[in-house]
């Protein structure tokens, strides 16, 4: 690339790591189809810590572990040993036994009833078994607050076992369901999810920096968690780390990675699923799961309930998005140049992701800052992206 674009990107990195209002350390890059064509880093790994931020840095990737889960999902799909719209109690018995809530007792007790229908994989790809997250939905926060729910980062299998907030298939509501497709995986290959992404994606993908549990050199090079406080201020989350070695490997958020590991997958997707050492998908399978998948319901804003983990959250608020398998699809062009039809997605420590198969690109921006839509780096990714359309498509 022109190195007008590199310094433009670079420059950009580290405006977002200078000043009072700013991201203790960044790592950002943009993929073709032939490989990276930009990536940098800035900032420090950990506030108060003597590492620089680094390329390889490794960060808690939160919820862009789902649409890796959905591609081993897709993967058995191919193969015929999954049907999406069979009853997931086939695969994982234990997701029979989630109730549909419907309200709360004078005393705070959920009233629950049996749900009318079964909830299928696709439902759970698509967000629409009816389950949620405890920071964007009041009853979940109720659930834990009063009732004792584990939270989902404690990877316990009592933390997927929540009612389910409406009757399966009605609705649209982000939340743990791609955590009980990964138990799908399990079920079906009998051994743990990791250990499938590691021989059917990772391998394939040349992705040797990912895991649910780090590496030795992976824990050296991880970017500790930071906390946005409310005078903007940021306070390092020393303890804030996944379990190393978790009940359930979370399929909705448990993998550490880095950028350019994430970039391999993204890579696969522009490529109609061919990754350097070998095919992770048909390019059937990846033009059936880029489609909107919802039908007439669209997806909606995130409420932010619980202030110090996530602001009310969405993506180009007025513009008509829907679902795919497993990622947002904007229907509408993005007044950062990215076209309708491309795919995107986001973690909750402020990552965020695009797939643009159209222009075959896509990039990746890394923080590890709580709340979700910290202002600073959401808006230095959404200038990010619209920086490197600004050269790529002109």
């Amino acid at each position: 690339m022109s190195p007008d674009f590199t310094s433009a990107l670079n420059h950009l990195l580290d405006a977002a790591t200078a000043g009072q209002q700013r991201v203790p350390g960044v790592v950002a890059a943009v993929v073709g189809r032939d490989g990276l064509v930009y990536e940098g880093a800035s900032g420090q790994r950990t506030l108060g810590q003597a590492g620089a931020m680094t390329t390889d840095s490794v960060f808690a990737m939160f919820s862009t572990t789902k649409a890796i889960t959905a591609t081993a999902v897709l993967q058995l799909v191919e193969e015929g040993l999954l049907d999406l719209d069979a009853p997931a109690r086939d695969y994982v018995p234990i997701i029979d036994e989630l109730k549909v809530l419907e309200g709360f007792d004078s005393d705070g007790t959920p009233r629950l009833r049996p749900p009318r229908k079964q909830i299928t994989t696709r439902m759970l790809l698509l967000h629409t078994a009816g389950l949620g997250y405890e920071f964007f939905n009041e009853n979940y926060k109720r659930l834990s607050q009063e009732q004792g729910q584990p939270s989902i980062i404690s990877g316990s299998l009592a933390a997927l076992k929540t009612p389910l907030l409406f009757e399966p298939g009605e609705q649209w509501e982000y939340g743990s369901n791609i955590d009980w497709a990964g138990l799908v995986v399990e079920a079906i290959t009998g051994k743990r999810l990791g250990e499938v992404m590691q021989q059917r994606i990772f391998e394939p993908l040349g992705m040797t920096d990912t895991a649910f549990t780090m590496t030795q050199s992976m824990l050296q090079r991880r970017a500790g968690m930071h906390q946005r406080e409310e005078d903007g201020s940021l306070t390092v989350l020393e303890d804030l780390i996944l379990p190393q070695d978790p009940e359930v490997h979370m399929g909705g958020h448990g993998l550490y990675s880095t950028v350019k590991d994430y970039c391999q997958f993204i890579r696969a997707w522009l490529n109609d699923g061919q990754g350097d050492h070998g095919r992770i998908l048909k390019p059937e399978t990846i033009r059936f799961a880029e489609m909107n998948g919802l039908e007439s319901l669209k997806i909606k804003a995130l409420p932010g309930v619980i202030p110090n983990l996530s602001k009310t959250a969405e993506f180009f608020p007025g513009m008509p998005k829907s679902w795919a398998l497993s990622f947002m699809v904007n229907e509408q062009d993005a007044p950062t140049g990215r076209p309708a039809g491309s795919l995107a997605w986001a973690g909750l420590a402020n990552l965020f992701y695009w797939i643009d198969r159209k222009n075959g690109i896509g990039g990746f921006w890394a923080t590890q800052i709580l709340p979700f839509v910290d202002p600073v780096s959401t808006n230095s990714y959404l200038e990010f992206e619209t920086t490197a359309y600004r050269y790529l498509t002109r």
